[in-house]
C-alpha cells in the first residue's frame, strides 16, 4: 500500500506517460515495471555476487564491461537521444535474456516485452521522476515489494478492477497468514491466484529467515529457486510482473504459469498440468478474487462435485482442496458472506471444510483492510486438508486493528492485533480457558453443525452490555421543558430583530 508522497510521485509519473501519448494504463504498467526492474538490477547484480563470493564460486555480473548500463550510470547521460538508444537497444535486449533458461517464467513472460516510451525527452522525464520514487522509498528503508504496491495502486485506477476483485493484500497481512502456516525449506506452495506474488514472495523470506545457512546447501537452494514455488494466475501482465519479482527476491526459477485453474482446460497441456498438480502442494496461500461467476458449462466439473455453484469465491476454496496433498494446509482469504451464506453452495463448502477436513481458524478482519481500493469485509479460513472428519474445536479471533486505520488513508497506528494473533496461535491449550466476551475463543465443531455450519464470529461471540445510569423520565421531561422555552424565547428574539429590520428598511425608502 502507497500513500501521501509516495502516491503523489506515482501520479506524476503516471502523468508523464498519459502527457507522452500512453494513455492504455496496462501499457503505463508495463512499461514502469520495465524500468523499476532496470533500477533494481545494479543491488540484484551485488546481492549476487556477494552469494558468489560466500560460496567461492564464479560469477560474472550482470554488467561485466557494461559499467555504463548501471541505473544511476544511465542518469548522467546528458544527451536524451543517446540515452533512449542506450536503454532501448542495449540495455532492454539485456534484461529479456538475463535468464538462459528459456523455459523459465522469466524467460517466457519476457520474450515479448517491448520498449514503448515514445520520446527522447519524455525517457528523461520518465527516468527523473522514477528516481524520484525511489528516493522516497530509500527514505522509508522499509524491506517490501514496492513494485507491487506501485502496480497495485495503478491498477486501483483502472475501471475493471473493483468489478474484478483483484484488490492487493496488505503486505503486513501476508506475512501474519505465512506465519500461521511456518512454511519450510521442505514444502511445496502453491497461490493459484498469485497476482503479482506476494504470497510467494513473503513465503520465500520467511524460509531464508528460518534457513540462514541455506545458500551452503545447493541441493536445497536448488530446490528452492526451481520447486518449492508455484503461482498460476489469469492475466499475463500480473506474470510478467511476478516473473520480474521473483527474480529480483532471488527466487529464480519459479513455476509461474497462466492457468484458471476454476474452468474447464483449454487444452491438453492445462489438462496434464491440472491432473499433475492434483494433491501435489503442502501450502497454499491465497487471497483470490472475491466476485464473479462462472458460466456453468466451463466450471470444472472436479470442483463442482465439492461445491455445485458458478460463485469463483466458493470454487477456488474447492480448489485448494484439489491442489492440497493430505496433511496440506492452507490459510486464504474469503469474503465474509462465505462464512454464512444460505445457498445449498455456501452450506456445501462450509459441511466440507468443517465434516470432511479439518477447520482450525477463522480470523475475522475490519472491513478497512482493503482500504482505499474496496471496504469489503473479510476473514481468513486456516484448515489442513484430511479427507475424514477430523475438526474438533475451530479458534474464532475478532481482529479489531490491522495496525493502521480503518479509512481511506490508512494512517498507522500505535497497537496491532498482528503480534497476538500469532501469539495465542501458537499456544492454542490455553485458548479452552478464554470465554465468549473475550476477543478470541475456542467453538466446538458440535456446535457449529448445531448452528447449520455458520462460521460468522458474531454467532458465537457474547457481547457484555454495559449499564448506564440514565436520568428518570421526569428528569428527562423537565430538561426538554427548558430547552423548548429557551427556543421560545430565541426565537422571539428573532423575529423582533427581522421586524425592527424591515421596518427600517422600509423608512429608508421613503
Amino acid at each position: 500500500m502507497i500513500t501521501g508522497t509516495l502516491k503523489n510521485k506515482v501520479d506524476a509519473l503516471w502523468d508523464i506517460f498519459y502527457s507522452g501519448g500512453i494513455s492504455n494504463p496496462l501499457k503505463v504498467i508495463e512499461q514502469i515495471t520495465y524500468l523499476m526492474f532496470i533500477h533494481d538490477l545494479s543491488a540484484y547484480d551485488t546481492v549476487k555476487a556477494k552469494n558468489a563470493a560466500l560460496l567461492n564460486t564464479p560469477y560474472t555480473s550482470i554488467f561485466d564491461g557494461n559499467e555504463d548500463l548501471r541505473w544511476d550510470n544511465l542518469l548522467k547521460i546528458t544527451d536524451p537521444r543517446t540515452l533512449r538508444d542506450t536503454v532501448e537497444n542495449t540495455i532492454f535486449p539485456l534484461i529479456k535474456n538475463l535468464n538462459p533458461n528459456k523455459k523459465s517464467a522469466f524467460a517466457r513472460y519476457m520474450k515479448n516485452a517491448q520498449f514503448e516510451i515514445p520520446s527522447d525527452q519524455k525517457l528523461v522525464s520518465v527516468m527523473e521522476a522514477m528516481n524520484e520514487v525511489y528516493g522516497i522509498i530509500n527514505e522509508d528503508g522499509s524491506d517490501s515489494d514496492i513494485r507491487g504496491d506501485i502496480y497495485e495502486y495503478m491498477l486501483s485506477k483502472l475501471s475493471t478492477s473493483g468489478n474484478l476483485g483483484q484488490f492487493r493484500t496488505p503486505r503486513h497481512i501476508i506475512r501474519m497468514m505465512v506465519e500461521l502456516l511456518k512454511p519450510g525449506i521442505s514444502d511445496r506452495i502453491c497461490d493459484p491466484a498469485c497476482g503479482t506474488a506476494g504470497f510467494l514472495i513473503e513465503a520465500g523470506k520467511y524460509i531464508r529467515e528460518q534457513n540462514p545457512d541455506l545458500i551452503f546447501e545447493p541441493e536445497k537452494m536448488a530446490y528452492y529457486n526451481t520447486e518449492l514455488f508455484t503461482g498460476y494466475d489469469i492475466d499475463t501482465t500480473m506474470l510478467e510482473i511476478a516473473a520480474m519479482n521473483l527474480m529480483q527476491h532471488n527466487i529464480e526459477d519459479p513455476n509461474i504459469q497462466y492457468l484458471n485453474g476454476l474452468t474447464v482446460a483449454e487444452n491438453s497441456e492445462q489438462q496434464q498440468l491440472k491432473e499433475k498438480d492434483q494433491g501435489r502442494y503442502s501450502v497454499v496461500l491465497a487471497n483470490p478474487p472475491f466476485t464473479g461467476s462462472l458460466d456453468k458449462d466451463t466450471t470444472d466439473p472436479v470442483l463442482k462435485r465439492v461445491t455445485n455453484t458458478s460463485k469463483t469465491e466458493l470454487l477456488f476454496i474447492a480448489q485448494f482442496l484439489r491442489l492440497l496433498k493430505i496433511g496440506g494446509r492452507a490459510a486464504v482469504i474469503v469474503p465474509d458472506g462465505v462464512l454464512f451464506g444460505s445457498s445449498k453452495a455456501h452450506l456445501s463448502i462450509r459441511k466440507e471444510l468443517v465434516d470432511n477436513q479439518r477447520l482450525q481458524a477463522v480470523i475475522s478482519m475490519p472491513s478497512g483492510v482493503f482500504k482505499p481500493y474496496a471496504g469489503v469485509s473479510t476473514s481468513i479460513l486456516v484448515f489442513t486438508k484430511t479427507d475424514h472428519a477430523a475438526t474438533e474445536d475451530v479458534w474464532f479471533y475478532d481482529m479489531q486493528s490491522d495496525g493502521f486505520s480503518l479509512d481511506d488513508k490508512r494512517q498507522p497506528l500505535d497497537h496491532s492485533n498482528l503480534p497476538d494473533i500469532i501469539e495465542r496461535w501458537n499456544h492454542l491449550e490455553a485458548e479452552a480457558e478464554r470465554k465468549r466476551t473475550e476477543q478470541s475463543f475456542l467453538v466446538p465443531k458440535d456446535e457449529i453443525i448445531a448452528n447449520g455450519y455458520d462460521l460468522s464470529i458474531n454467532k458465537y461471540k457474547e457481547i457484555v452490555y454495559e449499564e448506564e445510569d440514565l436520568p428518570s423520565s421526569a428528569e428527562l421531561m423537565q430538561e426538554i421543558a427548558t430547552l423548548s422555552a429557551e427556543f421560545q424565547t430565541e426565537f422571539a428574539k428573532l423575529q423582533q430583530m427581522l421586524q425592527e429590520a424591515r421596518a427600517s428598511e422600509a423608512s429608508e425608502d421613503k
